[in-house]
């Protein structure tokens, strides 16, 4: 047990101006000291001080949210060689227990004492550009895919016959034609007024466009250079390894395989009744890492053999093809876990 290992954990629960701490002493449980200290460098600097002048000794930090607004701290933290434990959204014991952030920094230090192997925090460094290069592209694809929506909805009240002109083109040359227009020179009001806006949202798509498919290569780039072994796969892209990537983080972050699964929400869950022994799929866990597992089924499913006959196999056996994907994908998050886990050698 980690309690065996260390005489404090210094809990914290961050903010966004400030972050709470609290000491624990390990074998007493007792509260020795509690602060609150500014989220900026010269609060982390603070919090350190802290941990030296109350926790001397083997010591751990016990963060909540080292991906949000944990993360200034846990660097920090890191690069003084500080043992760091993230831990997971925290729950009152009981309903009188109480809320508040000193209470929260309390039981963030107490609940990594109960468990055998707590989460290491998230890598920073290149899994950090690789997830801020993640949320630039969805927010790219999110305003292009809104712009796309609104240009259908100007295209249905566009004054004839330059909607009948506009209909049959594909939108390629659709947002082409409408971002090279010059509405300056019509005289009709109403036409001229609507010509600048289909202009402007073509121009918008456009321009998100670009920054999609440049945004999309860095990922690649980065990917390969992270996981190669996880694009050799069948049915997995940049994007999905991406996020793949971003969901286990670093080797010895998820403890197991069966933890991933649980993690990407396909950890089979007993849901039998009488003589009728099933399980379903969990609907908990990362549901964008449940997806890019999803969608790298779909694809298996169309085009990779081995899948299509595993299926027809289970069916035959008389498992449903709900029950079928699902044993796919548990097999699916082991196989993933292991070629991240343990690489194989490049030869």
């Amino acid at each position: 047990m980690l309690a065996d290992q260390l005489d404090y954990v210094v809990g914290v629960d961050p903010h966004r101006d400030e972050h709470a701490l609290a000491v624990v002493h390990v074998i007493s449980g007792v509260v020795v000291f509690e602060a609150c200290v500014a989220a900026d460098s010269r609060g982390y600097a603070e919090a350190l001080r802290v941990a030296v002048q109350h926790a001397p000794g083997r010591r751990a930090f016990a963060v909540e949210g080292t991906g949000s607004y944990g993360a200034g701290l846990t660097r920090f933290l890191t690069r003084h060689g500080e043992r760091v434990f993230e831990v997971g959204r925290l729950r009152r014991e009981r309903r009188s227990g109480g809320k508040s952030d000193a209470l929260d920094a309390v039981r963030a230090a107490r609940s990594v004492l109960t468990q055998k192997r707590p989460a290491l925090p998230r890598s920073t460094g290149e899994r950090e550009a690789l997830r801020a290069l993640m949320a630039a592209r969805e927010g790219a694809v999110n305003a292009k895919r809104a712009g796309l929506c609104q240009l259908r909805d100007l295209l249905v009240t566009t004054p004839e016959p330059l909607r009948a002109e506009l209909r049959p083109l594909t939108r390629t040359r659709l947002l082409s034609r409408l971002a090279a227009t010059r509405p300056e020179r019509r005289q009709d009001t109403e036409l001229r007024g609507t010509l600048l806006a289909l202009r402007a949202v073509a121009r918008r798509v456009q321009q998100l466009t670009a920054e999609e498919r440049e945004l999309a290569r860095e990922i690649e780039k980065l990917t390969r250079t992270l996981a190669p072994q996880l694009l050799d796969q069948p049915g997995v892209g940049p994007l999905l390894a991406a996020q793949i990537l971003l969901a286990w983080s670093h080797r010895g972050r998820v403890v197991s395989e069966a933890a991933f699964a649980r993690l990407a929400g396909v950890a089979p869950i007993p849901a039998s009744s009488g003589q009728t022994i099933r399980y379903r799929l969990d609907r908990s866990g990362d549901r964008r890492l449940n997806r890019a597992l999803h969608q790298i089924l779909i694809t298996r499913r169309r085009t990779h053999p081995p899948t299509i006959a595993y299926i027809e196999r289970r069916i035959q056996e008389g498992k449903s093809r709900r029950e079928a994907n699902r044993c796919l994908k548990r097999y699916l998050a082991r196989n993933l876990y292991r070629l991240l886990e343990n690489p194989p050698m490049s030869t």
